[in-house]
């Protein structure tokens, strides 16, 4: 049976145990939190106190094992893994198997819009997806490197221009040919 003088007794520390608590949490609204959990876990569990050992020992281990496993908690929650996806049109088509047909279309629309681009332009860029660099392909050419990289842009300009009806997607089909063919 829980006396009055425990109960009072552990409420002559509460002070102190705020002190402490302080320490773990480093905020006082939390530390103010744990010192009422710790004081309702020591009046629960008052009996299990055995007379004439040290109360604020005791429930200074009240509080730390509160704030460990208040803390393990915290962390569990933290862990869990949101098994629900947002599945946006974007997503579906992110995570759809590559159709081969379809990129063999756009390789073909890519060297139609080539083909209409100047050789003057085509040609550098023709080089730098191939996987030629700067300096390479002005060498080639005998022209600056900053040309050779004008050149470039302006070849895929225009090729963003003519290849209108990709409009989203062209710029991954313009920037990385590495899966696909120029025929000049």
């Amino acid at each position: 049976m829980i006396t009055n003088s425990i109960n009072s007794q552990i409420c002559t520390h509460e002070s102190s145990l705020y002190s402490f608590a302080v320490k773990f949490t480093r905020n006082h609204e939390d530390a103010s939190d744990l010192v009422q959990d710790t004081m309702l876990r020591a009046i629960r569990y008052a009996g299990m106190y055995k007379e004439g050992t040290n109360l604020r020992a005791w429930l200074y281990t009240i509080m730390k094992n509160t704030f460990i496993n208040n803390y393990r908690m915290s962390e569990a929650k933290n862990k869990v893994v949101q098994t629900h996806e947002d599945l946006t049109s974007l997503h579906l088509l992110k995570s759809a198997p590559q159709n081969l047909a379809e990129d063999q279309f756009i390789g073909e629309d890519i060297n139609k819009a080539l083909k209409n681009i100047s050789p003057v332009y085509s040609a550098p860029f023709n080089r730098y997806v191939e996987g030629f660099k700067y300096q390479e392909i002005a060498e080639e050419f005998h022209i600056p490197i900053g040309t050779v990289k004008t050149r470039i842009h302006i070849a895929r300009q225009l090729l963003k221009k003519s290849l209108k009806i990709y409009n989203r997607g062209i710029d991954k089909y313009v920037e990385d040919f590495s899966g696909l063919e120029i025929n000049n």
